[in-house]
């Protein structure tokens, strides 16, 4: 409570929070849930299109293929974006990349408010591609941004918002995408170009506000902007320690470039951050949240939830994953970041275990389905708590300013790639391993939690410059420890 009482008094880092957020993360959470909604109605427009332009109705099959083309096509626009981040982040500033962004948003909701009229599904699926190009802009320059312009001792709970904002986008788009609203068979159009009033919104408020303070002192070179912005930031707070912290830090940046991509790997010093972003990134990705999410239609039915109320169940999945993200925010900078993620992933090897065996029992006891979908429950509320948030805010504490940019698109690729990859593989692993489906996130929960607890330093309460120090003592650990005593010191003269 104290740091969200600190942090409704900066009323502008609040309101850089929210600006940042409407048209960032949320946009992610939003167009990943509102696709569900009109699958059949866009199968239909899609088989219509066709037999209007060719006098014949497509097969079933490539029917099928056009929808999966449609879906698939938002991860592979977030890898394009995520390459994207990086330049972009260095090039414009953090502010700057993420007005620009909207322009794939805007030019996306055009598209998809007129495929229909213009009986067009080529309009839908590259309208989709831009959307994930703004998404995979916008999830890693909005946590830069966000993690910069905060003061050390609130910088995780405002780096958590991220997870916040995409949390509360899922439900805002599974609530839109409801049939008495914009699920329906005409409005669909109307729900896929939605995207276009958090756009809007971003566009008018974020100019309002100011840029990142590092990225005006260390990177443009301008302390006189860097110190306005800090004032706007934090009101009437003393800033002569921060500014010192700020300056120190762009003395160890002083000669430096911004780093490539591929330069992380090579560098002996960054070892151990790289490692750690992509195991937990990689494990984010693969512990199997993304999967229930997809699982949970078939248990609820199951469990005889009937159908026209499944999609009044699946808002309480979003709803869940929305609260545990608000709850981690509030406690992540009393217990730590480590905690969070340990916790999180035991949690998670947990439940999934007892939803596994719920599987394979749900036709012996009658009431072991309703086992299982209270598992969907908890299963999300742990990644919620822990590797939801927490996970996003790594890039931002464990590299410098010259190598951050970098390691967002690292971050961003690496996401992405596995969000492809785990969306085209689910149905095969699903057919393949039947009730043992979570046998091998269970293993992926469990690396994520051993990892965390033996080789993530705790960066809690420290500054940027102090996590560094720290890294580099981990990575060299014989240089930081000095020259080695060799014996007394040979006397070369002696005087009488």
């Amino acid at each position: 409570m104290r740091a969200l009482q600190r942090l409704s008094q900066g009323r502008v880092l609040l309101m850089t929070v929210c600006a940042a957020g409407i048209g960032g993360t949320f946009q992610f959470g939003y167009n990943l849930s509102i696709i569900n909604a009109p699958t059949l109605h866009i199968q239909e427009f899609t088989n219509q299109t066709w037999q209007a332009r060719s006098g014949q109705p497509l097969p079933d099959h490539l029917v099928l293929l056009v929808w999966s083309l449609i879906v698939s096509l938002y991860p592979l626009g977030g890898l394009f974006g995520a390459l994207l981040a990086g330049p972009l982040a260095v090039m414009l500033g953090r502010k700057q990349s993420l007005l620009v962004n909207n322009v794939f948003v805007v030019a996306a909701a055009v598209l998809f408010g007129f495929s229909r009229r213009a009986g067009s599904f080529e309009m839908v699926m590259l309208g989709r591609l831009l959307v994930g190009v703004n998404a995979g802009v916008s999830m890693n320059i909005q946590p830069m941004y966000l993690g910069e312009s905060a003061p050390k001792e609130l910088r995780g709970a405002v780096a958590m918002t991220s997870a916040i904002f995409t949390a509360l986008g899922i439900v805002m788009g599974q609530v839109v995408g409801l049939r008495e609203l914009l699920g329906g068979p005409q409005a669909w159009p109307l729900l896929l170009a939605s995207c276009l009033v958090p756009g809007l919104l971003q566009l008018a408020s974020l100019p309002l506000l100011p840029e990142s303070p590092r990225y005006l002192l260390i990177d443009c070179g301008d302390p006189e902007a860097c110190l306005a912005a800090l004032q706007r930031l934090r009101g009437t707070t003393d800033l002569a320690l921060e500014l010192a912290e700020l300056e120190e830090e762009c003395a160890a940046c002083q000669g430096l470039r911004a780093r490539r991509p591929w330069e992380l790997f090579r560098d002996g010093t960054l070892r151990r951050q790289v490692m750690s972003l992509v195991v937990l990134g990689s494990a984010m990705e693969l512990c199997g949240n993304d999967s229930v999410y997809a699982y949970a239609s078939s248990v609820f039915l199951e469990a005889g939830v009937p159908q026209e109320k499944v999609q009044y169940a699946a808002i309480g999945t979003g709803s869940c994953e929305l609260l545990t993200a608000l709850v981690s925010c509030v406690v992540i900078e009393r217990v730590g970041r480590r905690v969070l993620l340990m916790g999180g992933y035991g949690l998670m090897t947990f439940w999934g275990s007892i939803f596994t065996v719920a599987l394979c029992l749900q036709s012996s006891f009658s009431w072991m389905p309703y086992l299982a979908m209270s598992c969907i429950f908890a299963f999300i509320l742990s990644f919620g708590i822990g590797p939801a948030g927490v996970t996003g805010i790594l890039a931002t504490e464990l590299f410098d300013q010259m190598a951050r940019p970098a390691a967002y698109t690292v971050c961003g690729v690496l996401m992405w790639t596995m969000l492809f990859l785990v969306g085209l593989g689910f149905p095969f692993f699903m057919e393949g391993l039947s009730h043992f489906l979570y046998v091998p996130f269970l293993g992926v929960c469990v690396c994520g939690a051993i990892y965390t607890g033996f080789f993530l330093p705790e960066t809690k309460g420290k500054t940027f410059l102090e996590i560094s120090e720290e890294l580099r003592r981990l990575n060299l650990p014989r240089r930081s420890q000095g020259p080695r005593w060799k014996g007394p010191d040979v006397i070369q003269s002696t005087e009488l």
